[in-house]
């Protein structure tokens, strides 16, 4: 094991040779009601690492546990240096436990696990030799080609959300929900995670300019334990996969995204009362009591609200990015050859 784990303060040499300031490799894992596996699981990561002779920190991110979790990660914590834990007041959610896990982490690569024993820490450096080997490459996401669990109600749901959560994106990955995936630390402090996010990294980092793969990782079956995921889990995807659609394509033009509805709604609105004011002025007819009226007035007004929401989406998008500087873009050092988006 290096040396540098001893003095947390102690520089050590990244893979390129160069000093830095922390260890090479961060591992973040949200833990939330897991004190069956803990022990196990915080032995197995660092003998998968140690004997890589990998620098690393552990980060243990308890989400509010309620089964002693917190307190089994202090303990373990007293004698491992290298274990990091950090306690957040109640439960959150496994995105804002990543991201605190984020913030607090130093090393050059971020690695991230689940924490039911289900990822396999021995791929951890596998997949980091391999990021480290290839710098066109920026982040790689775990396959779980020979997935374990025995119930169809996470596998069926998984493989549709997969399929479509790649055609929405444009980034096409095999298994999106796999929590096994090494990045570049650069790519992962560009990004914050809100809400249910944490599904949907590797767009998120595909829209910052990462370069993704995807590589089989083992798989094992919860052992101890129970699962946090269910079938409502589906539903939740297919509301954060909206979000992440106008994200990806609207963020910095909103007024398309409710300015062209809001056009179309008032054309087919503005149609109607010209049609109307035709019969009632050309032909004589009655329209006071026509339902068609109500629809044709409904769609303008609708139309013109959502053309102003385009409207102040676009005056908020400059308030963000003007006062303070923040660029509407990201540059790179150098161009890098493309890479293939999954192997």
């Amino acid at each position: 094991m290096n040396e540098a784990l001893e003095e947390p303060g102690l520089a050590v040499l990244n893979g390129a040779g160069a000093a830095t300031a922390g260890p090479l490799l961060s591992v973040v894992i949200p833990v939330y009601n897991e004190a069956d596996n803990l022990l196990d699981l915080v032995t197995r990561v660092h003998d998968a690492l140690a004997s890589a002779d990998l620098s690393f920190e552990l980060i243990c991110v308890d989400d509010g546990s309620r089964d002693g979790s917190a307190r089994l990660l202090e303990q373990l914590a007293a004698g491992r240096p290298w274990l990091r834990p950090v306690y957040l007041i109640r439960n959150y959610g496994q995105s804002t436990a990543l991201q605190a896990g984020f913030d607090i982490a130093t090393g050059a690569f971020i690695a991230t696990l689940d924490g039911d024993l289900q990822n396999d820490p021995a791929d951890v450096p596998r997949l980091l030799a391999h990021l480290e080997a290839n710098p066109d490459i920026d982040v790689i996401s775990g396959w779980r080609k020979d997935r374990q669990d025995a119930a169809l109600s996470r596998k069926l749901p998984s493989r549709i959300a997969n399929g479509l959560i790649s055609r929405v994106t444009g980034v096409a990955l095999h298994d999106y929900g796999c929590a096994l995936k090494v990045y570049r630390a650069r790519i992962i402090h560009d990004l914050r995670l809100y809400g249910e996010l944490h599904r949907f990294i590797p767009a998120l980092a595909a829209e910052v300019g990462a370069r993704i793969i995807e590589m089989p990782v083992n798989h094992a079956a919860r052992l101890r334990g129970t699962s946090k995921y269910g079938i409502d889990r589906t539903f939740r995807v297919l509301l954060d996969l909206l979000w992440i659609k106008f994200l990806l394509r609207f963020l910095h033009r909103p007024i398309h995204a409710f300015g062209g509805v809001g056009l179309s709604m008032g054309a087919v609105g503005g149609l109607i009362l010209a049609w109307l004011t035709i019969d009632k002025l050309v032909f004589g007819h009655a329209i006071g009591g026509r339902p068609l009226l109500l629809l044709g007035v409904m769609l303008v007004l609708i139309g013109v609200q959502l053309v102003a929401t385009g409207v102040i989406g676009e005056l908020l998008t400059r308030i963000y990015h003007e006062p303070q500087g923040r660029p509407q873009y990201m540059t790179r050092a150098q161009p890098r050859p493309s890479s293939p988006r999954s192997s």
